[in-house]
């Protein structure tokens, strides 16, 4: 931008600090975000991966280390994808048999054959299903986890109730999604990456922009730490908790069914 006549040049740093401390984008539209998910779903794992450094893996199976020590439990995994929380879940030791459950049919294929190669066919499975209206009975399961999905929904509360429901008494519920970090300076250079690198990294990798500068956009508007928490003691969750992990890029929560 040119500068006007007698206007100092803004130094580099305020320059960049101004732009990642600017406000939030408006919290974009849920609607039938599947579809977007099932166009990049050939690239999906591997950009998980890549953009997370494998750090990814590692917070799923930190989610499934937080079932307890607890053994034969039954599993449902909410917006599943390509299945690896759930797989994650099974491989823990902690889950003999499990439910993933998603919108996105060509995700669902991917989590399919992954299961299959395993020969855990007998264990898991996947199926068409919203996280909103969980097609299963009341006190169906023992777990019910939600990676990266949940900020996903168009009705957040609901969908936490829904997970309530299906609960068993003494069950726990498990959501792992991004967060915020709270100190100052790994937030801004946080949010330089989800507003500036990121969607050009989508746009290269994956052919697709716009998922992964949804992606910053949900990111940012999405209730975390304490607010999140809230919302699940609002659902009527107890024993409610949240873990930063990563400098508190991703936060694990935790909900117990009294």
């Amino acid at each position: 931008m040119a500068k006007t006549p007698g206007e100092k040049a803004m130094p580099r740093s305020r320059q960049f600090r101004m732009e990642t401390t600017s406000t939030p984008p408006e919290a974009p539209s849920r609607r039938r975000v599947w579809v977007m998910f099932d166009r990049i779903a050939h690239r999906y794992d591997f950009l998980n991966h890549f953009l997370s450094a494998y750090r990814d893996v590692a917070w799923r199976r930190h989610v499934a280390e937080m079932l307890g020590e607890t053994g034969c439990l039954q599993a449902l995994d909410l917006a599943t994808g390509t299945a690896d929380q759930l797989l994650a879940l099974y491989d823990s030791g902690r889950v003999t048999s499990g439910v993933g459950l998603d919108l996105a049919q060509n995700m669902l294929a991917i989590g399919r054959t992954k299961i299959e190669a395993r020969g855990l066919t007998e264990h898991l499975s996947v199926r068409t299903g919203d996280a909103e209206d969980i097609p299963f009975e009341d006190n169906s399961f023992d777990c019910v986890t939600i990676s990266f999905g949940i900020r996903n929904v168009s009705d957040v509360e609901h969908a936490l109730h829904e997970m309530l429901r299906v609960l068993r008494k003494g069950g726990r519920a498990l959501i792992l999604e991004f967060s915020l970090p709270a100190n100052r300076i790994v937030r801004s250079v946080y949010l330089f990456y989800l507003r500036h690198v990121l969607p050009g990294l989508g746009r290269i990798i994956a052919g697709h922009p716009h998922a992964y500068r949804y992606l910053n956009e949900t990111i940012e508007t999405f209730p975390h730490g304490e607010q999140f928490c809230a919302l699940m003691q609002r659902a009527g969750f107890s024993n409610v908790a949240a873990e930063p992990l990563t400098a508190g890029i991703v936060s694990v929560y935790r909900g117990d069914k009294s």
